[in-house]
């Protein structure tokens, strides 16, 4: 792990949503280049975390800092600049092109007035090409599969050219060709030195892809370190009602995973 200072971190975390605790005292910590999976059962609170650490949800308690600063400090517009939030389902974009919708990610730079100037353009182009949908440029959102408005989504948060980028669920319901291309894309990012965290269902691919894995559980963190050593754990038998086994292949990098009778 990095010992470069956290790019985002909360210290005792809760949130509240109708009147009750989602997520509590949670503390955790996102440095440069980082790729951490977010796991956890149904209804445990890992998207009202999400949305909590994007600054998108209040604090019910504890704090959350971006690098070094409270968030509830910082202007709305210095934070977009320096994270982004990609979460899916975003309605109303429809009617746009891919590329008008990538480049919305460059509104926290020109505000509703700007004309896009060289460097919005560039930074429209990486994403595009970095998520492999240049070739979508022309077409319209609606018209795209569920895999392709996923990357396209992914190309937005891009084209922030954040320093952290969060993600909620971005591979739910794609096929394993783009789900590939998905987490190529976020291997690309975290290696130029962008702190990712994705919330992922899948726990083998969560497990192949992320250098550190934060389960969730009743809202509150059960167990945080290694995906093999998380995923093994008392905690997560616990929070999934299944032990998990992992088994080493030689030639393989990552272990397999089984249930265990």
């Amino acid at each position: 792990m990095s010992d470069a200072p956290p790019r985002l971190e909360a210290c005792g975390l809760s949130v509240a949503r109708g009147g009750c605790d989602v997520v509590r005292g949670v503390d955790l910590a996102l440095r440069p280049g980082e790729a951490v999976a977010l796991v956890g059962p149904n209804a445990a609170g890992k998207s009202t975390l999400v949305r909590a650490l994007a600054g998108l949800l209040p604090a019910s308690a504890g704090e959350i800092r971006f690098e070094g600063v409270a968030l509830r400090a910082l202007p709305r517009g210095r934070l977009a600049r320096g994270l982004a939030l990609v979460a899916p389902d975003e309605g109303g974009a429809d009617a746009f092109t891919v590329e008008e919708r990538v480049a919305l990610g460059r509104y926290p730079y020109c505000g509703p007035f700007r004309a896009l100037g060289a460097d919005d353009r560039r930074a429209i182009s990486r994403a595009l090409e970095r998520t492999g949908v240049a070739h979508l440029a022309a077409r319209r959102v609606g018209t795209l599969s569920a895999g392709e408005r996923q990357l396209a989504a992914l190309a937005r948060g891009l084209a922030q050219e954040p320093r952290v980028l969060l993600l909620d669920e971005p591979a739910a319901h794609l096929d394993v060709g783009h789900q590939l291309a998905l987490f190529a894309a976020l291997d690309e990012v975290r290696r130029s030195g962008v702190a990712v965290l994705a919330v992922v269902h899948d726990l083998p691919r969560a497990a192949a892809w992320a250098e550190r894995m934060l389960l969730v559980a009743r809202g509150g963190v059960a167990a945080q370190g290694a995906p093999e050593t998380v995923l093994t754990s008392d905690a997560c038998q616990q929070a999934f009602g299944v032990r998990l086994r992992a088994h080493r292949v030689a030639g393989l990098a990552q272990p397999l995973y089984s249930v265990e009778p």
